[in-house]
């Protein structure tokens, strides 16, 4: 099964570059087709992963994907699942 992956560990730091990756990974899986991207924001401080729920809950992105699956083994990890 396809997949993509998106490490957010080397923009960490960079607002805007973020919000961007993950509107690029995110426009790629529905041009390709690809059911599951995994996002990782890594484990830190937990800052980078609700910034990555609240992109992820706002309406015009949640309209676009069919539901986010937290890692049980590894909470630095996010997984969305797409209905094509």
């Amino acid at each position: 099964m396809a997949k993509l992956t998106l490490d957010l560990h080397p923009i960490y730091n960079r607002g805007r570059t973020i919000e961007a990756e993950l509107h690029r990974v995110m426009d790629e899986a529905e041009e390709k087709r690809i059911k599951t991207v995994e996002i990782i924001p890594g484990k830190g401080s937990g800052q980078l992963k609700k910034r990555v729920l609240k992109f992820l809950e706002r309406p015009d992105i949640k309209a676009r994907y069919h539901r986010v699956d937290k890692d049980a083994k590894n909470h630095g990890r996010l997984f969305v699942y797409f209905r094509f």
